[in-house]
């Protein structure tokens, strides 16, 4: 294939074609699951009506006007490269950022690409004894991150789709309130859209995922727990009252000394979390909450947030009973 063509036809660096080429090579991709099956899929996978409805109208059907011969290519392509490292739980891209306003079958490829994998993954689970209940409810979050993108007027997909690829490998996994993510010997902790974060629901997940991991991964030496977010910024709790449970949730965590991430805005990534926006100015920004008038307050006195990692050991120090 003439991958200068092809990126052309795409509208993307032929360096961002050239990779998925490579890292695809000749491995093996993997069939999307049934036309007809599809609705109920979406249905269990958390995907909104909406959101179904403009899946189903770009389906990658034979023959479709809408699925051109370079489409086709990176969907395959795409789907094996994620495939090849079922398992892994690094960062992954599944293939170049599309210009999504071309339609639907270029505005969810990497979307019909993690349909493919959910039976894969979902094998895989299998394999390593993970309910079904565990499975579902965390590639659920596909879902959850498409609404998200509705509401970010398309803002936010670049990040979700390398974000999906951890959950499509078994890489990560949704236990009560927080996602667990798999890596050498931390499993770093994400905190999903679900509801209050109160530290009666936190106890109670890093519980479950406490005898999650032993039991299904026992090859795995899991040391701590670790975290990075600007949501551990200490600089929250000039703000925060100290029963909020953001601070009750800093406070597990003994922070690294803090160092700039390279390629990695906290200003922004505040603002993608909490106003689920990244163009609206600060004067058109809601403060409804007191989180969100201490995220305005903060930036419009000139000052910035700060991703912070920290961690704390996955075993709680042991208290002795009572005499």
């Amino acid at each position: 294939m003439d991958l200068d063509d092809t990126a052309a036809r795409l509208g993307v660096p032929v360096e961002d074609v050239d990779r998925v080429h490579r890292l695809a090579g000749d491995r093996p991709s993997a069939p999307l699951p049934a036309k007809a099956d599809a609705p109920a899929i979406l249905d269990r996978l958390a995907v909104r009506p909406d959101d179904a409805a403009e899946i189903m109208a770009g389906w990658p059907d034979p023959g479709s006007p809408l699925w051109t011969p370079e489409l086709r290519w990176l969907l395959d392509r795409s789907i094996a490269l994620v495939r090849a490292d079922l398992g892994g739980h690094g960062w992954l891209s599944p293939g170049p950022e599309l210009p999504r306003d071309r339609g639907p079958a270029w505005r969810h490829l990497y979307v019909y690409a993690y349909l493919a994998l959910v039976d894969v993954v979902r094998g895989y689970h299998r394999d390593h004894g993970i309910a079904d209940a565990v499975s579902w409810v965390t590639l659920a979050d596909l879902g959850r991150n498409l609404a998200i993108d509705r509401r970010m007027n398309r803002e936010g997909w670049p990040v979700m789709q390398s974000w999906l690829t951890l959950h499509a490998r078994g890489g990560i996994y949704e236990l009560g309130r927080l996602q667990h993510h798999r890596g050498g010997t931390t499993i770093d902790l994400h905190i999903p859209e679900s509801g209050p974060m109160t530290p009666e629901a936190v106890a109670a997940s890093l519980d479950e995922a406490r005898a999650f991991f032993p039991r299904h991964f026992p090859d795995e030496r899991y040391t701590e727990f670790a975290c990075g977010s600007w949501l551990l910024d200490p600089q929250l709790l000039e703000y925060l009252p100290g029963d909020s449970n953001i601070v009750q949730f800093q406070r597990r965590f003994e922070l690294e000394p803090y160092e700039e991430p390279e390629g990695l805005d906290a200003d922004v990534e505040a603002a993608r979390f909490v106003f689920r926006t990244l163009t609206t100015p600060l004067d058109q920004l809601p403060r409804r909450t007191t989180l969100q008038r201490a995220i305005v307050d903060h930036l419009k006195a000139g000052r910035h947030w700060r991703w912070r990692r920290g961690r704390f050991p996955i075993q709680p120090p042991h208290r002795a009973r009572p005499a």
